[in-house]
């Protein structure tokens, strides 16, 4: 087990992220993909470019329900046209004929020699005459083109659809049907293995006892990384005895992807993670961070592990902030966070040679209030928050009107 916590020098937020994402690199490789139907695919990562197998759209259409025309047949100050067979849209059209003009559908396929659409409302009359009438109709002068989606204008054949690493939301999905496609290569999903430690924790529901806590850690980050797309098996909560710890892990390693554990990572003297990982490739740091800067990076026996520190908030800032990153940017899932820029509502102070989190609430108007104090066990805060505020390395203080980069939650 390495040590190198020294706090004179921390690790910067940047070099954690790139670490862990380094670590997890070798499980989004050749073997860790299946094919899924698309609905199946939705929220997962794409592996792999896809191009587009036909043009979109197929043929050229209308954009509008109107006449279909040739441009040239219509003079400056409007013409009179013969009305042709109606076009709807799925059947396939005729040629149209010099002088006429054919009543089309919105998204019906525009006829040979037409080039443009007329749409109703511009027509004398601004009605379609009874199928099968002889009828006339005037029409304004129109440029080429007019309300005429091409065939190819949304994207042509060969052209990259979507790219690998592409978040599958329904937008993606709608995509990849409107060319056809039926299956999608994904990335799995991880396996991992939750492990919350602490003799002063118990699970929800049981007595509290003088000097205990409800565990807050394991349902916050096992609903976080399930929101994320990732498989989690929840280990029982360890007691700090690293004997016991080092025993749970050994036996459940070898059936996931990553280990994730939340306490024990400090410098204390009963920080059990720490010593449940004696011998192993583990390495315990100080991250330039607040809340969340006690962290474990290394394997335990050969599987990736992350050990986050135990306070509720710190925890979650901790996966927001290095895990989640690194599955977004490895898997393409979950979706990264929208990044924005907000103005302070209030003051804030931020230790100088730390990348500070703040949670807060957007507001209409372009504001973020902060929620609460910067402590990492304000979970009521946390809940009333909807945003991630970062004050950067550097700043120990910033004025209300201050503009800072905001995560939306």
């Amino acid at each position: 087990m390495h040590s190198t916590d020294d706090r004179h020098h921390a690790r910067t937020v940047e070099a954690h992220r790139d670490a862990v994402r380094e670590l997890l690199a070798g499980l989004s490789g050749p073997g860790r993909t299946e094919l899924l139907p698309l609905l199946a695919a939705l929220g997962r990562g794409l592996a792999g470019d896809i191009p587009a197998p036909v043009d979109l759209p197929p043929f050229a259409n209308s954009q509008m329900d109107g006449f279909a025309v040739r441009s040239s047949d219509i003079s400056d100050g409007g013409t009179l046209l013969a009305v042709v067979a109606p076009i709807p849209a799925g059947a396939t059209a005729a040629a149209l004929e010099p002088g006429t003009a054919a009543p089309i559908m919105t998204g019906a396929m525009m006829p040979p020699g037409a080039d443009a659409v007329v749409p109703i409302e511009k027509a004398v009359p601004d009605s379609f005459p009874d199928p099968g009438t002889a009828a006339t109709v005037r029409l304004p002068a129109t440029q080429p083109g007019t309300y005429v989606r091409n065939a190819g204008s949304d994207i042509r054949t060969g052209e990259l659809a979507l790219a690998g690493g592409s978040f599958l939301g329904p937008g993606q999905l709608g995509l990849l049907a409107a060319l056809g496609i039926t299956q999608v290569k994904v990335h799995r999903r991880l396996k991992v293995l939750l492990a919350t430690t602490g003799d002063e924790v118990v699970e929800p529901g049981n007595p509290l006892e003088p000097g205990k806590i409800y565990d807050s850690n394991g349902t916050l980050l096992e609903a976080a990384m399930s929101q994320a797309g990732v498989d989690v098996l929840r280990a029982a909560i360890s007691t700090d005895n690293p004997d016991a710890l080092t025993a749970m892990l050994r036996e459940h390693a070898p059936q996931v992807d990553l280990i994730v554990t939340t306490g024990g990572v400090s410098k204390g003297a009963y920080e059990v993670v720490r010593q449940a990982a004696a011998g192993q490739d583990v390495e315990f740091l100080h991250v330039a961070m607040q809340p969340g800067g006690p962290q474990g990076i290394g394997r335990f026996d050969g599987v990736p592990f992350v050990g986050f520190p135990g306070n509720p908030v710190s925890c979650l800032v901790s996966f927001e902030m290095f895990l989640r990153p690194a599955l977004s940017s490895l898997f393409g899932a979950p979706a990264p966070r929208p990044a924005i820029r907000a103005r302070l509502a209030e003051p804030v102070e931020s230790p100088g040679g730390k990348h500070q989190l703040r949670r807060g609430t957007l507001l209409p108007d372009g504001r973020v209030r902060l929620e609460g104090g910067a402590g990492s066990h304000l979970v009521h805060a946390l809940a009333s928050s909807n945003a991630l505020v970062h004050v950067p390395v550097g700043t120990s203080a910033l004025a209300a009107g201050a503009e800072v980069e905001v995560w939306t939650l």
